[in-house]
Protein backbone atom coordinates (compact mmCIF):
# COMPACT_ATOMS: atom_id res chain seq x y z
CA UNK A 1 0.00 0.00 0.00
CA UNK A 2 1.26 3.47 -0.70
CA UNK A 3 1.21 6.04 2.12
CA UNK A 4 1.70 9.94 1.82
CA UNK A 5 3.95 11.15 4.35
CA UNK A 6 5.24 14.61 4.98
CA UNK A 7 8.66 15.83 6.80
CA UNK A 8 10.19 18.82 8.27
CA UNK A 9 13.63 18.91 8.03
CA UNK A 10 16.13 21.52 10.05
CA UNK A 11 19.65 22.16 10.64
CA UNK A 12 21.72 24.52 12.21
CA UNK A 13 25.20 22.99 12.46
CA UNK A 14 27.71 23.20 9.92
CA UNK A 15 26.86 23.95 6.30
CA UNK A 16 23.26 23.81 7.02
CA UNK A 17 21.83 24.21 3.44
CA UNK A 18 24.21 20.66 2.53
CA UNK A 19 23.06 18.95 5.43
CA UNK A 20 19.67 19.45 4.26
CA UNK A 21 20.51 18.20 0.58
CA UNK A 22 22.08 14.97 1.94
CA UNK A 23 18.76 14.08 4.28
CA UNK A 24 16.72 14.44 1.13
CA UNK A 25 19.33 12.80 -0.87
CA UNK A 26 19.37 10.06 1.66
CA UNK A 27 15.79 9.49 1.74
CA UNK A 28 14.85 9.83 -2.01
CA UNK A 29 17.45 6.73 -2.79
CA UNK A 30 15.53 4.46 -0.36
CA UNK A 31 14.10 2.21 -2.60
CA UNK A 32 10.72 2.44 -0.58
CA UNK A 33 10.79 6.20 -0.61
CA UNK A 34 9.60 8.50 -4.01
CA UNK A 35 10.30 12.22 -3.40
CA UNK A 36 6.81 13.99 -4.32
CA UNK A 37 7.80 17.33 -3.93
CA UNK A 38 9.86 19.68 -1.56
CA UNK A 39 9.58 23.07 0.05
CA UNK A 40 11.64 26.15 -0.13
CA UNK A 41 14.34 26.55 2.64
CA UNK A 42 13.42 28.83 5.11
CA UNK A 43 16.19 30.64 7.71
CA UNK A 44 14.26 30.17 11.22
CA UNK A 45 14.67 31.76 14.63
CA UNK A 46 15.53 28.73 17.14
CA UNK A 47 12.63 27.44 19.34
CA UNK A 48 12.62 26.34 23.01
CA UNK A 49 16.18 26.30 23.44
CA UNK A 50 17.30 30.26 21.87
CA UNK A 51 21.00 30.62 22.59
CA UNK A 52 21.59 28.86 19.40
CA UNK A 53 22.32 29.38 15.91
CA UNK A 54 20.03 30.28 13.51
CA UNK A 55 18.33 27.15 11.36
CA UNK A 56 17.37 26.32 7.86
CA UNK A 57 14.49 24.42 7.34
CA UNK A 58 11.76 22.94 4.70
CA UNK A 59 9.14 20.44 4.50
CA UNK A 60 9.63 17.09 2.20
CA UNK A 61 6.33 15.46 0.29
CA UNK A 62 6.62 11.72 0.15
CA UNK A 63 5.01 8.45 -0.69
CA UNK A 64 6.18 4.95 0.54
CA UNK A 65 5.03 1.44 1.14
CA UNK A 66 6.55 1.82 4.82
CA UNK A 67 5.04 2.03 7.96
CA UNK A 68 5.05 4.79 10.13
CA UNK A 69 7.41 3.05 12.41
CA UNK A 70 9.53 1.94 9.48
CA UNK A 71 9.78 5.81 7.84
CA UNK A 72 10.90 6.46 11.52
CA UNK A 73 13.78 4.25 11.60
CA UNK A 74 15.11 5.43 8.03
CA UNK A 75 14.52 9.12 9.15
CA UNK A 76 16.98 8.11 12.28
CA UNK A 77 19.31 6.38 10.23
CA UNK A 78 19.79 9.29 7.81
CA UNK A 79 20.07 11.79 11.10
CA UNK A 80 22.90 9.25 12.33
CA UNK A 81 24.99 9.03 9.08
CA UNK A 82 24.50 12.55 9.12
CA UNK A 83 26.12 13.12 12.57
CA UNK A 84 23.13 14.06 14.47
CA UNK A 85 24.25 13.79 18.33
CA UNK A 86 21.33 14.09 20.93
CA UNK A 87 22.80 16.07 23.57
CA UNK A 88 20.83 18.81 24.59
CA UNK A 89 16.34 18.73 23.88
CA UNK A 90 15.72 21.54 21.13
CA UNK A 91 19.31 22.18 21.12
CA UNK A 92 21.68 22.22 17.92
CA UNK A 93 22.00 19.91 15.47
CA UNK A 94 23.23 19.20 12.26
CA UNK A 95 20.37 17.43 11.10
CA UNK A 96 16.84 16.55 12.18
CA UNK A 97 14.30 14.94 10.49
CA UNK A 98 10.66 14.75 11.92
CA UNK A 99 7.61 13.09 10.40
CA UNK A 100 4.79 15.54 10.67
CA UNK A 101 2.18 13.66 8.92
CA UNK A 102 1.12 10.32 7.65
CA UNK A 103 -2.16 9.83 5.76
CA UNK A 104 -4.30 11.14 8.00
CA UNK A 105 -3.67 9.09 10.57
CA UNK A 106 -3.09 9.81 14.22
CA UNK A 107 -0.55 7.54 16.24
CA UNK A 108 0.54 7.93 19.81
CA UNK A 109 3.00 5.91 21.68
CA UNK A 110 6.42 6.41 23.06
CA UNK A 111 8.69 6.12 20.09
CA UNK A 112 6.20 7.93 17.53
CA UNK A 113 3.42 10.67 17.60
CA UNK A 114 1.92 11.55 14.74
CA UNK A 115 0.72 14.36 13.80
CA UNK A 116 3.80 15.70 15.11
CA UNK A 117 3.08 17.82 18.54
CA UNK A 118 2.93 21.44 18.70
CA UNK A 119 2.89 21.53 14.92
CA UNK A 120 0.27 23.97 14.75
CA UNK A 121 1.92 26.30 16.45
CA UNK A 122 5.10 26.61 14.58
CA UNK A 123 5.95 28.26 11.83
CA UNK A 124 9.21 26.89 11.22
CA UNK A 125 7.31 23.90 10.41
CA UNK A 126 4.12 25.20 9.02
CA UNK A 127 4.45 27.95 7.01
CA UNK A 128 6.50 25.52 4.51
CA UNK A 129 4.31 22.57 4.90
CA UNK A 130 1.57 25.11 3.56
CA UNK A 131 3.97 25.87 0.65
CA UNK A 132 3.76 22.35 -0.38
CA UNK A 133 0.22 21.23 0.54
CA UNK A 134 -1.31 24.56 1.13
CA UNK A 135 -4.85 22.46 0.42
CA UNK A 136 -4.72 20.09 3.34
CA UNK A 137 -6.20 19.87 6.75
CA UNK A 138 -4.09 18.51 9.85
CA UNK A 139 -5.68 15.59 11.72
CA UNK A 140 -7.78 16.89 14.33
CA UNK A 141 -7.94 20.40 12.82
CA UNK A 142 -11.22 22.04 11.54
CA UNK A 143 -9.44 24.81 10.27
CA UNK A 144 -7.67 24.75 6.62
CA UNK A 145 -3.70 24.98 7.12
CA UNK A 146 -4.35 28.84 5.40
CA UNK A 147 -5.98 29.44 8.34
CA UNK A 148 -3.74 28.18 10.91
CA UNK A 149 -1.11 29.87 9.30
CA UNK A 150 -2.40 33.12 9.10
CA UNK A 151 -3.21 32.90 13.02
CA UNK A 152 0.32 31.99 14.28
CA UNK A 153 2.00 34.81 16.28
CA UNK A 154 5.61 34.02 15.05
CA UNK A 155 5.73 34.21 11.17
CA UNK A 156 8.58 36.66 11.01
CA UNK A 157 10.67 34.37 12.85
CA UNK A 158 10.33 31.90 9.16
CA UNK A 159 12.38 33.71 6.25
CA UNK A 160 12.83 32.51 2.50
CA UNK A 161 16.43 31.43 2.21
CA UNK A 162 16.66 29.82 -1.07
CA UNK A 163 13.56 29.72 -3.41
CA UNK A 164 12.45 26.08 -4.63
CA UNK A 165 12.01 27.93 -7.55
CA UNK A 166 12.69 31.25 -8.79
CA UNK A 167 15.78 33.05 -9.71
CA UNK A 168 18.07 31.29 -7.43
CA UNK A 169 17.09 27.99 -8.03
CA UNK A 170 17.37 25.83 -5.47
CA UNK A 171 17.42 22.13 -7.11
CA UNK A 172 17.33 18.22 -4.99
CA UNK A 173 20.47 17.50 -7.44
CA UNK A 174 22.80 20.92 -6.07
CA UNK A 175 25.93 19.20 -5.03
Amino acid sequence: MVHKAFLSLGSNIGDRLQNLLAAVRLLDSHPSINMVNCSSVYETDPVGYEDQDMFLNMVVELTTDLSPYELLDVCQKAEHSLGRKRELRWGPRTIDLDILLFNQENIETEKLYIPHPRMAERAFVLVPLYEVAGNIHLPGKSEPLGVLVDRLPDKKGVRIWKRINGEDGFVLSEN
